[in-house]
């Protein structure tokens, strides 16, 4: 079983402005009810950001038209009137008569228009008397006004035109405003072009208060929209958040927990659902435990009880296989066949025990500094007898590895002893390179061999219990199929690693890896898992070990050392 953190993700610190990046980013990965309020948020404000807009565009120029509008038709009347006083009006030549007639018409015109912007200009004499000027304003001259405008208004002088206008206000910014033109007529005097300015700056007052309103209302919206979603993401993903940590609890070993179920909805639903699967789940473990607790007992029990006859039938074999030459051919051929049988019985026992004792968990390393190197130029030196019976060739390379490090070195020496004998095995006759070096966390040993080699499916299933590649090949050194699940045993002990490379026709590789003390594996091992050299390569990468009285060897083992 998987163990797995059960504790509850901590959220992101936002004390200081310059972790908020980290923050936004970790929250936005963690957290469901952050991440679906932020999208919720960053929706809305877009939703509500185009709205605004569009209705701001459409007050103010609905705002606008309804000004021009006012303004022509103020216009239209003011103009209207004081056409009616002049034409009701008899001038004549007379001066004082005439002047106080145009006077009469200005007044009607800011009488009637409601505005005191108003200019008149003369645009053409009739008659060959006295005619009155133009008149202006403070705040709007004559020269003010566009060519275009007004000559819209004299040449089309029974329609009225408009444009735009910045209006001075003083030491203030100008302000908006709108100036209508129209055509006047004194009879037989001269006719005057016209142009009254209206100032907009209330309807740009209004369309201010009315998009601040608008804004007001937006992020008033946006605020509560972003409450709602996060007290309803609240509601719905507290349930989720807690069926998460509860399943994060139930993996990490603690069976017994649950998750509280209130209503009928369809969490609710999910909770029931979620129990009922931790009591499968908790009633299954419970009985394969006691299944698995009264296996190990009976391997532990039968093992050990078999030990005391099992010397008994060792001792008795020994005695007879000491005096098998006095036998017959067919008898002593018997008894030899019997005692080999009886010592791979015995070896078969130990391995049982030993595993019987992983399962319990109560095995415990003897730790001692001891140099990797030096160990396996032992289990080399003595599995040599065994590589000369299969014509193969032991050959050594060790760049590192002979620093001591913290081990069991009975352990040590049992998996180097499985891994060699195994490539002995396997070798096909062909050379068997054992490689040991190390770095600043670990010591590893390779043992490689070219024989022929595993397809990929098979090397998964290579430290399974008695599991065999290839079930029709016989075991010439009494294997009994416990030894690799034993070494990854012994491996894993140490906190290290023993991994597999094969191909098919190419050969293995096992490595096995141990941590220095209090250190851990990190990154590539000091010993590669998957071999750069081939076998070609070998004579130029490493050199046969001689042992025994050769002076060459003595030398060599000695520059190792």
């Amino acid at each position: 079983m998987i163990a797995t953190s059960a504790t509850r993700l901590r959220p992101a610190s936002w004390r200081s402005p310059r972790t908020w990046p980290d923050a936004l980013a970790v929250n936005w990965r963690r957290s469901m009810r952050f991440r679906a309020t932020a999208i919720t948020l960053a929706a809305t404000s877009l939703a509500v950001l185009v709205i605004c807009v569009i209705m701001g565009l459409v007050i103010r120029n609905d705002l606008f038209e309804a000004r021009k509008d006012e303004a022509l038709h103020n216009a239209r009347v003011a103009v209207a009137q004081a056409q009616r006083v002049v034409d009701a009006g008899v001038a004549g030549d007379d001066r004082a008569t005439l002047t106080n007639l145009w006077n009469e018409a200005q007044r009607e015109l800011g009488r009637a228009s409601s505005s005191n912007l108003i200019v008149g200009n003369l645009a053409q004499r009739i008659g060959e008397g006295y005619t009155p000027l133009g008149f202006g304003s403070l705040q709007l001259t004559y020269q003010q006004l566009s060519n275009e405008l007004r000559t819209r208004v004299q040449k089309v002088p029974t329609r009225q035109a408009w444009q735009s206008i910045a209006l001075p206000n003083g030491d203030r910014p100008a302000s908006a405003g709108i100036v209508v033109g129209q055509m006047l007529t004194i009879p037989d005097v001269a006719t005057y072009d016209i142009y009254i300015a209206y100032d907009l700056a209330d309807a740009d007052d209004t369309l201010l208060f009315v998009q601040r309103t608008l804004w007001l209302a937006g992020l008033t919206l946006i605020a509560l929209i972003g409450g709602i979603s996060w007290l309803v993401l609240r509601s719905v993903s507290a349930p989720i958040i807690e069926a998460a940590e509860t399943s994060a609890r139930l993996a990490a070993g603690d069976l017994g927990v649950r998750l509280p179920v209130h209503g009928e909805d369809e969490l609710a639903s999910l909770g029931r659902s979620f129990n009922a699967m931790a009591d499968s789940i908790e009633r299954q473990i419970k009985e394969l435990a006691e299944l698995s607790l009264v296996q190990q007992r009976f391997v532990s029990d039968v093992s050990h009880e078999l030990r005391t006859p099992l010397t008994t039938i060792r001792l008795a074999s020994e005695m007879i296989n000491d005096q098998k030459d006095d036998f017959d051919p067919m008898t002593a051929r018997t008894v030899e066949l019997m005692h080999t049988q009886v010592q791979r019985f015995e070896t078969l026992l130990a391995d049982l025990l030993e595993i019987s004792r992983y399962d319990a968990g109560s095995v415990q390393l003897e730790v001692e500094a001891t140099s990797l190197a030096q160990l396996a130029e032992e289990i080399v030196d003595q599995m040599r007898p065994l590589a000369q019976a299969h014509d193969t060739e032991l050959r050594m390379v060790a760049p590192g590895g002979y620093s001591p490090v913290d081990m069991d070195p009975r352990r040590v020496r049992r998996v180097l002893r499985n891994l060699v004998g195994n490539a002995i095995e396997h070798g096909e006759g062909r050379p068997v390179v054992v490689t040991v070096d190390s770095n600043q966390y670990a010591v590893a040993v390779g043992v490689r061999d070219f024989g022929l080699g595993m397809r990929p499916e098979d090397a998964e299933h290579v430290f399974d219990r008695f599991w065999r590649a290839d079930p029709s090949r016989k075991r010439t050194i009494g294997g009994t199929g416990l030894g690799l699940s034993i070494a990854l045993g012994d491996a894993q002990l140490h906190g290290g690693t023993l991994q597999v490379w094969s191909q098919l026709g190419v050969g293995s590789n096992f490595v096995l890896t141990v941590p220095r003390s209090g250190g851990e594996i990190t990154g590539q091992g000091p010993v590669p898992l998957e071999p750069e050299e081939a076998l070609v390569d070998l004579g130029t990468l490493t050199q046969p070990i001689r042992l025994g009285g050769d002076g060459a060897g003595d030398e060599q083992g000695e520059d190792r050392r």
